[in-house]
């Protein structure tokens, strides 16, 4: 009896202890994601959140009749190609004198943005009776000097070692004690399209984009889905060859690359049918292709956990089998059916592979006004920012990551909270 009694206390030793490393596996396995989350994140708003300020310069500007070539009573042509450059360089040549040296006026002129000129041509254009005034206006600057500023560039450096050179340190340290450089919100950002130059580029022609692209994603897979999903689940017969095949394919393509969906795009839509490249309607359809499946299947789990009981309720007191489906069924499995549906359009917002092979990876600089115009997506845009040699873009790379990353976790957000609201448990 001692002797069984201590083999049984001896497996359950075991048995105790395999379940102890099982349960220190598992927290250690989640201790460790949890980890790799934190420094994921870390460093991405660590380079990110810098992206959200800009740095100004701000220049005294004589809005000169005779240096612009224009005069208040000008036409919105005129004063559009006005000389607003000379009226800049006077402004700096004022501000930092005894410039002579070629060079030297040449970098003068770089330490403020490209975009300096534009935002007189904007002030002049909206109110021309500026023109023969004396105006103080915060403009952008380089993006080398916003780089400075934001402390990635060493001045201890040897000359050679920087894109900064020294007399143009001597000039910011000028202005700076004249009150003249200051930091602000970077509205540019969220105001603009791509640019060339980083201290212009923006994300909102890649925002536009990517909306209308999951506008018609949306449009399309929702119903198209939803209805595959009630047929196969509802009405399609049981044990049959040509239902079963279908069943069988829908789940493959919930698992294929989502680059192939761009090869169809593109060797369909655009060579076979003729549709524009890079428009957000051929974005949309690809995206249809690839999101039905998720749709689908995710129908088809909550309409078979309706309880037979309703079905068999509504056919009891005589309601025919498209109304049980339409007007029982259907409104019960609803919520497990948006929440597939969110999920689908979050994956669709962060795809870029099946988006490059059909164009959409092209420099877009103006907002796109519909779905057949050119465009580009958010994940294509932080693609292309990656990409890009210049300093200032990694940081609006991760700006536009922690964007991207803002959407997903509201949409995944909104689809819990719709399911815990209005999920029922039979």
């Amino acid at each position: 009896m001692s002797t069984t009694t201590e083999k049984v206390k001896a497996t359950l030793g075991k048995r105790y202890a395999r379940e102890k490393r099982f349960r220190f596996y598992g927290i250690a396995a989640i201790a460790l994601s949890i980890l790799f989350l934190v420094i994921l994140l870390t460093d991405i708003i660590g380079k990110g959140y810098p992206a959200f300020t800009s740095t100004y310069i701000k220049l005294d500007v004589q809005l000169d009749a005779q240096t612009l070539g224009v005069t208040a009573d000008s036409t919105p042509e005129q004063l559009r190609t006005a000389n607003y450059n000379a009226v800049v360089q006077n402004s700096l040549n004022t501000l930092i004198p005894d410039v002579e040296d070629r060079k030297e006026k040449k970098a003068l002129k770089s330490l403020v943005s490209g975009d300096a000129q534009y935002e007189l041509q904007r002030q002049v254009m909206a109110d021309p009776a500026l023109i023969g005034t004396n105006q103080s206006v915060w403009v952008l600057a380089d993006d080398d000097i916003d780089t400075y500023y934001k402390g990635n560039v060493d001045r201890t450096l040897p000359e050679n070692d920087r894109r900064i050179k020294d007399f143009q340190l001597t000039w910011l340290d000028k202005l700076e004690a004249d009150g003249r450089i200051e930091s602000q919100f970077n509205t540019i950002l969220f105001t603009r399209g791509d640019s060339r130059e980083p201290e212009q580029a923006g994300i909102l022609s890649a925002l536009i984009g990517s909306l209308y692209t999951l506008l018609v994603t949306l449009a399309l897979s929702f119903p198209i889905g939803v209805a595959a999903a009630i047929y196969l689940e509802e009405f399609a017969p049981k044990n049959n060859f040509w239902v079963d095949l279908i069943e069988v394919n829908i789940n493959n393509l919930a698992a294929v690359p989502s680059i192939v969906f761009g090869l169809l795009g593109l060797a369909v839509f655009i060579q076979l049918f003729g549709m524009p490249r890079s428009a957000p309607l051929v974005g949309g359809l690809v995206l249809t292709l690839m999101t039905l499946p998720t749709i689908i299947i995710a129908t088809r789990a909550a309409l078979s956990a309706v309880p037979p009981s309703i079905r068999e309720g509504a056919l009891g007191i005589g309601a025919s089998k498209t109304q049980t489906v339409f007007q029982n069924v259907l409104p019960l499995a609803m919520p497990g059916i948006l929440t597939g549906t969110i999920i689908g359009m979050a994956q669709a917002l962060g795809e870029t592979a099946p988006l490059l092979m059909i164009g959409m990876v092209a420099f877009i600089m103006d907002i796109p006004s519909s779905v057949t115009s050119p465009s580009t997506v958010l994940p294509v845009q932080i693609f292309l920012w990656s990409d890009s040699p210049e300093r200032a873009f990694i940081e609006r790379t991760s700006a536009a990551i922690m964007v991207l990353l803002a959407f997903l976790v509201s949409m995944n957000l909104i689809a819990v909270i719709l399911r815990k609201r209005f999920e029922r448990r039979w």
